[in-house]
């Protein structure tokens, strides 16, 4: 559940499981998280095998995040409780 906690890490994983993206991707991705917490649980993530990061060498410098096959797993383990949520939490509100 380390992996995962937090407000932003699930809907990394959703963007993510999307395409690759750079920073200013994801958080134009995600409104309201700031740059400080998405860095923070990019790395993370990172750490924990989740997220791929590529720095390419370009002037300037162009970096990329994708889901490690890890992370499509985890995303796949998810979607059951995603599909609960749609059916059951977003139908009483």
């Amino acid at each position: 559940m380390d992996l995962i906690g937090g407000k932003w890490k699930v809907s990394l994983l959703w963007v993510l499981a999307q395409r690759s993206a750079r920073f200013g991707e994801l958080r134009r991705a995600l409104p309201g998280i700031t740059e400080k917490v998405l860095a923070a649980h990019l790395r993370e993530m990172e750490s924990g095998g989740l997220v791929h990061r590529e720095a390419h060498d370009e002037v300037p410098p162009r970096v990329e995040y994708s889901l490690t096959p890890l992370g499509c797993s985890l995303n796949e383990a998810l979607e059951p409780l995603g599909k609960w949520g749609r059916e059951h939490l977003l139908a009483t509100g």
